[in-house]
């Protein structure tokens, strides 16, 4: 066998295994459903409904990216803070979490086309007249979320006297509520909802940043974020993103 029909077949068993090597996409079909990881406490991108259910605009994409790869759906409640790292040992598909996408994050997973923009803002209690932006923070107490973009925001205020940091973003409002923090920073569409469905809470109306959301893939999975991307897209274009914020912004 002469070295050119070697080269040859080897170029064409390189090829051939390249064109049949399974994707993400086609384990996600054969085994006929979407693991998707959420942190399951975030309204109204994701909570547990009355029944039990978790729900909200994520999980209504996270659906629609089911739909799209012809699977049934099922949401994975996990810790903001082991998301990512859950994410790359493959407890899930993707995640979908109202995560800001940041170059920090980007190294370690690649994101979609952005699908909401977002920004945080600062809660403190109705009664309280010290707080009227993030200058008036030096010396309070702040409490946010562990692992979040509002928890680092906060960590860079000057002067602040303690960034409180919680699992939940339920811990952080319980903690404001109780008199145990000055206030609370976290995004704008979630402070929102606490301000709406907890008596004595109120928004300072000015974001303190710009931000964008997008789902998570592992590097690797090239094929998934393009089917992703084509969802997120479409429903951009049809107005479903807007009609989903609508739907359950009165949470």
């Amino acid at each position: 066998m002469s070295k050119y029909v070697v080269v040859f077949l080897l170029i064409f068993m390189v090829l051939s295994s390249s064109a049949w090597a399974k994707t993400i996409v086609d384990e996600i079909k054969a085994r006929g459903e979407l693991v998707v990881g959420s942190d399951a406490a975030y309204p109204p991108f994701e909570f547990v409904d009355k029944d039990g259910n978790i729900v909200g605009i994520d999980i209504d994409i996270a659906k629609a990216v089911a739909d799209y790869l012809g699977v049934r759906l099922r949401v994975v409640n996990t810790s903001f803070d082991g998301i990512i790292p859950a994410l790359l040992a493959k407890k899930f598909d993707f995640l979908i979490s109202a995560m800001t996408i940041t170059p920090e994050r980007a190294k370690q997973v690649d994101f979609s086309i952005p699908y909401y923009n977002a920004g945080q803002l600062i809660t403190v209690r109705a009664d309280d007249n010290r707080i009227k932006g993030e200058k008036d923070l030096q010396g309070k107490i702040v409490a946010v979320q562990l692992g979040t973009t509002g928890h680092f925001y906060a960590e860079s205020i000057p002067g602040v006297k303690e960034v409180r940091k919680f699992e939940t973003v339920d811990g952080a409002f319980l903690e404001l509520k109780s008199g145990r923090a000055d206030a609370v920073i976290a995004d704008d569409l979630t402070s929102l909802a606490f301000v709406r469905s907890t008596d004595g809470l109120k928004v300072i109306n000015k974001l303190l940043t710009k931000e964008q959301y997008g789902i998570a893939v592992r590097k690797e999975d090239k094929a998934l974020l393009r089917a992703v991307n084509t969802v997120i897209a479409r429903l951009k274009k049809e107005g479903v993103i807007e009609e989903l914020r609508k739907k359950w912004a009165s949470w």
